[in-house]
């Protein structure tokens, strides 16, 4: 089984560094993600068309990189986290997680026995298709898969300790336009009460020695958010970052141009 290259950089660093796919699921993207050298990439099923066949073909791309697979999944529910796993993702994402339950069914889903419930199947992309030492990887597995519960509503802030408290869950994420929707002060990251919100997750986080995470679209809240307790921060969505590169290579072509 591939390592976990972001559960490297936290125990070694206490900080990991990602990048969120999310348009350019082609089979050059791996390559030119780990040129950039982050210790991940988080796919995104919930807000795109990816389907488990495109998805099996990234994991297969990222595998072959210094970088590691992770997926957000469009819900919960066990057959996106066990057979996007079984493709070969070595974390999984869920949006909106509120409560300790559902936090425990994604685990269930994500961890074999004792501390979950996935079925086995071995042998397959997630084991580079060689057979592995059957108890050794079951409990590497259980080490090495990351599970991101995401926080993007009131009633996760106010579960949140009791989340984090999870056996199985790894990372706490803050997703920040969500989170401040559902609050009813859309995109106000100033806001006292998302500041209060975030000050809780990452408290929540250090409490039950979990990581906390979230993805700045600037430099500046980058530092702020870092400043709060977030060590695993995703720089942009990949379109998000192609367009302002664009953007700034058109504007100073279009500088030179002028002189």
């Amino acid at each position: 089984m591939k390592p976990n290259k972001m559960k490297q950089a936290l125990a070694a660093k206490g900080s990991a560094v990602g990048h969120m796919i999310s348009e350019f699921g082609t089979r050059g993207i791996a390559r030119i993600v780990a040129s950039a050298e982050p210790d991940f990439v988080m796919i995104d099923m919930e807000h795109t068309g990816y389907d488990t066949e495109r998805i099996a073909d990234l994991c297969s791309w990222f595998r072959g990189v210094d970088v590691v697979p992770m997926v957000r999944v469009p819900q919960g529910l066990y057959h996106f986290c066990a057979r996007t796993l079984d493709v070969g993702a070595l974390g999984i994402m869920v949006a909106n997680v509120e409560t300790p339950a559902q936090a425990k069914e994604i685990v269930d889903a994500c961890k074999y026995a004792p501390l979950g419930r996935r079925g086995v199947a071995l042998g397959g992309a997630h084991n580079d298709y060689v057979m592995p030492d059957v108890v050794g990887y079951f409990r590497y597995a259980n080490e090495n898969t990351t599970v991101v519960c995401m926080i993007e509503s009131p009633t996760g802030v106010a579960n949140v300790d009791a989340i984090a408290a999870t056996p199985g869950v790894d990372v706490v994420w803050v997703g920040h336009f969500d989170l401040t929707q559902a609050m009813g002060i859309p995109a106000q990251f100033q806001h006292p009460d998302f500041l209060a919100a975030m000050h809780a997750v990452t408290a929540a986080a250090k409490k039950h020695g979990k990581a906390a995470g979230i993805q700045p679209g600037d430099a500046e809240s980058a530092r702020q958010w870092q400043a709060i307790g977030f060590n695993v921060l995703s720089w942009g969505i990949d379109y998000a970052v192609y367009r302002a590169a664009l953007a700034d290579g058109v504007k100073g072509l279009r500088g030179i141009l002028a002189e």
